[in-house]
Formats: C-alpha cells, sequence, structure tokens
C-alpha cells in the first residue's frame, strides 16, 4: 500500500484527511508517524504558499533521507471572513496571539464582529493542498466552502473555527455535522476529492 506523508502533526487535519481518503488504496501518515520532527516556518502571503512551502521542505527531507517511492501532501487552511477583509486569512491558526487556541480564536473573532448583522458576517473556509510525487511531480489544489459566522458557538464537533460556521443549507454549524456531513461540502473535502482524481497520475 502507498503512503502519503502529510506534513502536519495536526491531530484533527490528519483525522479529517485520513476520514476522507478512506475509499481508496493508501495508507495516510503524519509527519509524527515516520519521526520526522522538521516545523516548518508557514510565512507565506498565501495558502497555497503555505502549503507548497511545507510540502517542498519535507520532499527535499525525504529525498535527502533516502527515501524511495513516496507523496508527500501538505495542506493549508483557515478562514475568511468578508467583512474583515478576509482576516484572520493565512494567520487562522494564530489569530489571537497564540498557535492552536481555538478558544482565543474563536473570542477574538466574535469581538471583531460585535454587533455587525447577519447578512454582513459572510466567510468562506480555504484549504490548499500540494501533492508532490518521489519524482518530483506537484499537484496544487485550493477550494473552498461557504457560510456565515455566528454570533455564538454552536456544536462540539469538528475543531478551530467549525463551531462559529454557520452553513445555511444545511441549518448547522460544521460542529454540529457528523463527520460525513461536513466532509461532503468543506473546503478539505472538495480539495481532497480534486486529489483522489489527481492520484492515479503520481503514484
Amino acid at each position: 500500500m502507498k503512503s502519503i506523508i502529510v506534513a502536519s502533526n495536526n491531530d484533527h487535519k490528519i483525522k479529517e484527511i485520513k476520514q476522507i481518503l478512506s475509499d481508496i488504496n493508501v495508507e495516510v501518515k503524519s509527519l509524527k508517524d515516520c519521526n520526522i520532527d522538521i516545523d516548518v516556518v508557514e510565512d507565506g502571503k498565501t495558502f497555497l504558499e503555505n502549503s507548497y512551502k511545507k510540502a517542498s521542505e519535507i520532499y527535499e527531507y525525504a529525498k535527502e533521507e533516502g527515501m524511495q517511492d513516496f507523496l508527500i501532501m501538505a495542506d493549508d487552511s483557515g478562514l475568511e471572513v468578508d467583512y474583515l477583509n478576509g482576516e484572520p486569512g493565512v494567520y487562522s491558526a494564530r489569530y489571537a496571539g497564540e498557535h492552536g487556541n481555538n478558544k482565543k480564536n474563536n473570542e477574538k473573532l466574535l469581538e471583531k464582529l460585535k454587533g455587525v448583522p447577519t447578512e454582513k458576517r459572510n466567510a468562506s473556509f480555504v484549504c490548499a493542498i500540494v501533492l508532490i510525487n518521489s519524482d518530483g511531480k506537484t499537484v496544487k489544489v485550493e477550494e473552498r466552502a461557504y457560510g456565515v459566522i455566528k454570533e455564538e458557538l454552536s456544536g462540539v464537533e469538528g475543531f478551530g473555527y467549525d463551531p462559529l460556521f454557520f452553513v445555511p443549507e444545511f441549518n448547522k454549524t460544521f460542529a454540529e455535522m457528523t463527520a460525513d456531513e461536513k466532509n461532503s461540502i468543506s473546503h478539505r473535502g472538495k480539495a481532497l476529492d480534486v486529489v483522489k482524481k489527481e492520484l492515479n497520475n503520481l503514484i
């Protein structure tokens, strides 16, 4: 079975990717699973720049280590709120200053949108994925999911801004959806659907 090394140690992200790719014959591994201790600095101006940087640095490491016949995948994703001119954008994970503090990030977002009416709270989740095989062949994908930022947290599933990201068609936030519901419409689900089609050209 072919392994895909995901340039991440975010357990939530790895779990989602495994769920979405469960119907194809690949094994999804995190950096930790592969004993790769590299913390790539995400200093790109776009999600795609960050994703490519993560993928290419892990690709170079794998080459230097003499690894053969591998696939590297990197995913950079985040939230863009129209009213805030695209904030938090590439700073989504560290919006409130501390990387990965979902509670503080959500609190800051709610504070910034305090008093803003529903019709002006449109937002999109963005997912940029870069896939590189051992021959250096590269695939870049970017997809979006659209919704509205609620005025309070709702739901316990998912992670990050999911409890605030309301999807009118489902009448639920991402955090209120089942994994299958979320993956069917999410930014990451859409991006990985494209990746699935490209995998045959890379394996």
